[in-house]
């Protein structure tokens, strides 16, 4: 086991060598110790820190707080560790950031770096293991990242973390309805739907996956949600593909449009719009990373939007 373990979807947990970490009683310290292991692989300046996370102190005293939430940290992360392998954070001169050796468990690492493996392959386009992967990475999401936290940084990363997990959950749903694990892909769509209920693709996928598990009330059950949700959030009404398959289902003729002929040109079509995608998806987040490097420089800098 690894000597330090953080959670940080849902509430935030530490343990060190498999004991509960409760003497970071200061917020301002767990705040800290969260934004760096948010943004593990940088070394981050202190000043830039004191602007992000002290904004409202003054100069002095906002230096003098991060020394006092440094210290706290020390106290309760690694009270007597002998190597500094051993220290989460490293301090050197005017920059902080997190040990790369140091032995730690940390469940957004976990989860970014199964994401990352799978980036750029549609979910049909997965291997069993690579499945397996993103679905351990999954239950890792037991929550919103911090939940009950409201700093604009942690907003940020909540929202890239979570557009994340619904990109991963669109790839199992793509792997589950290709290889006809229905059961599998309605579990996957319900989670997506519980973030995004006005996703229509994932409504549609669920109207294939209820009708080909033989339960047609649901597949038509699944169509009144997307129209009130598309309505009730966007003020649009489904496509027409969306209605298409409603109406094919209401006649039971719905079996020729749940799947494309192996190999045809129907499904090289489908293969590649789902390609691009993931590659659009792909891109947002680094959109969405690049936007959030930003905000923070501009904010330390104090230079206009």
């Amino acid at each position: 086991m690894a000597k330090f373990r953080v959670q940080l979807f849902g509430q935030f947990v530490a343990w060190r060598d498999e004991t509960l970490i409760t003497s970071l009683e200061s917020a301002k310290a767990r705040e800290l110790f969260c934004y760096l292991l948010l943004h593990r692989h940088r070394t981050h300046p202190r000043e830039i820190l004191v602007e992000v996370l002290w904004s409202d102190s003054s100069a002095t005293q906002a230096r003098k707080s991060l020394r006092q939430a440094l210290w706290q940290l020390h106290t309760a992360l690694y009270p007597g560790c002998e190597s500094r392998d051993d220290e989460v954070l490293t301090a050197e001169g005017d920059t902080i950031s997190v040990n790369p050796h140091v032995d730690l468990w940390l469940d957004v690492d976990i989860f970014e770096r199964a994401y990352t493996q799978a980036r750029g392959q549609a979910g049909r386009e997965l291997d069993p293991p690579c499945f397996d992967l993103l679905r351990s990475a999954a239950e890792l999401y037991r929550d919103d990242l911090l939940t009950g936290w409201y700093q604009d940084w942690c907003l940020s990363e909540r929202e890239r973390l979570q557009n994340i997990y619904l990109h991963l959950l669109d790839k199992l749903m793509g792997f589950a309805e290709a290889g006809r694990l229905l059961e599998d892909g309605i579990h996957y769509g319900n989670r997506i739907l519980k973030l995004d209920r006005a996703r229509e693709r994932t409504h549609a996928a669920l109207m294939r996956a209820h009708y080909l598990a033989g339960d047609r009330t649901a597949a038509l059950r699944q169509y009144e949600r997307c129209v009130a949700a598309l309505a009730e959030d966007l003020g649009v009404r489904p496509a027409r593909r969306t209605t298409a398959l409603y109406e094919q289902m209401c006649a039971d003729l719905a079996a020729p449009a749940t799947a494309a002929p192996a190999g045809g040109p129907w499904q090289r079509l489908l293969d590649h719009v789902q390609t691009l995608e993931t590659s659009l998806d792909a891109v947002r987040q680094q959109v969405q990373q690049v936007q959030h490097d930003l905000h923070s420089l501009r904010k330390a800098t104090g230079r206009p939007h």
